[in-house]
């Protein structure tokens, strides 16, 4: 369910300031663009992806991408052009993995009513952020 709601999470509708003239020899940074108004919902999305990712490849015994693709597409959406955006998010999905990892080395109960849990937050927080930020 969140693959599906993390495409339609909407691309940035933020436009890049224009250039603005230099003189020959001075060069300057484009300033990074502000924050979209929903960006703290899409990284804690994002280590949701995360966690579910780590806890899904433990629990089901294989290897499962279906969650990493889903962040790869969440970041080709929504960070192109915008790397320290891009660092951010994909900082917040290594978290959401790596606390696993920390915990559970084998799947026991817990991490499968964690994975289940985590799965419905990220499932309500897509619907959220479509819902109220989409286009």
């Amino acid at each position: 369910m969140i693959r599906a709601l993390a495409c339609m999470i909407p691309l940035s509708v933020l436009a890049a300031p224009p250039a603005l003239a230099q003189t020959p020899g001075e060069t300057a940074e484009a300033p990074a663009p502000p924050p979209a108004p929903y960006d703290d919902r899409l990284e804690r999305l994002s280590e949701i992806l995360g966690a579910v990712h780590y806890l899904r490849n433990l629990c089901a015994g294989g290897e499962e991408n279906d969650w990493r693709v889903s962040m790869q597409k969440l970041l080709d959406l929504e960070t192109a052009g915008e790397p320290a955006r891009q660092e951010r998010l994909t900082a917040s999905f290594n978290r959401g993995y790596r606390s696993f990892a920390a915990i559970y080395t084998a799947c026991t109960e817990s991490a499968v009513v964690a994975e289940d849990r985590y799965r419905n937050e990220g499932a309500t927080l897509a619907l959220e952020i479509t819902t109220r930020f989409g286009n």
